[in-house]
């Protein structure tokens, strides 16, 4: 009776989507997380300690690409081999609906967080922002974006295959943080509420 019933158990596939991208960054294609890997490492290797300029490096893979195309179409037609198996190179109106559809999603909700700190002015909403906009700031005095973004896809290709192994573990310390958060929050929460309020108390004092 007094055992606590433990958490259920979250399927990190499908959180992810359930689609290729899951099984990429699950490991289920090792292949292909391999290779996006070996990827990500090589251009943040050129760019950030060859130094190597991003407008000569896309210049000079169009260049390569186009060369190569180029060779093997006039071979093709002058051996009578088949030409290059080239996909229709265009965007769709359905692929440019879901992006829109995705972008006016996450603009409706920086809008509203922006409207609930001016008009609704929402302390706590104010200061949840700033603390994320500062730890932004400092993350960026660290390091470039190319880095962060290599930081992000190592991330990417290593949390989500460590908690689906050590989801039990790691929920019991996250839990116990986010009590000791909560705990600091109110009591950083009472104290401001505190301060704010005491000038409206002696101001009615006064009246």
């Amino acid at each position: 009776m007094g055992e606590s019933i433990p958490p259920r158990r979250i399927c990190v596939h499908q959180v992810l989507g359930g689609g290729q991208a899951a099984d990429v960054l699950l490991w289920k294609r090792w292949c292909a997380s391999i290779t996006i890997l070996v990827t990500a490492t090589t251009i943040w290797m050129l760019f950030e300690r060859a130094g190597y300029n991003l407008l000569s490096f896309v210049a000079n893979v169009l260049f390569l690409l186009v060369a190569i195309l180029f060779c093997w179409a006039k071979s093709a037609s002058l051996l009578n081999r088949p030409l290059p198996p080239l996909p229709d190179l265009e965007i769709s109106e359905e692929t440019i609906v879901k992006a829109a559809g995705v972008v006016q999603v996450y603009a409706n909700v920086v809008l509203s967080i922006a409207r609930e700190i001016a008009i609704g002015r929402n302390l706590k909403l104010f200061l949840q922002v700033a603390f994320g906009l500062w730890i932004a700031s400092y993350i960026g005095s660290l390091c470039n974006l190319l880095t962060l973004v290599y930081i992000g896809v190592l991330l990417s290709f290593s949390v989500p295959v460590l908690y689906d192994k050590y989801q039990h573990h790691i929920d019991e310390k996250l839990l116990v943080t986010h009590r000791m958060i909560q705990t600091q929050y109110r009591k950083l929460d009472d104290s401001l509420l505190k301060k704010i309020q005491l000038p409206s108390n002696k101001d009615k004092k006064v009246h």
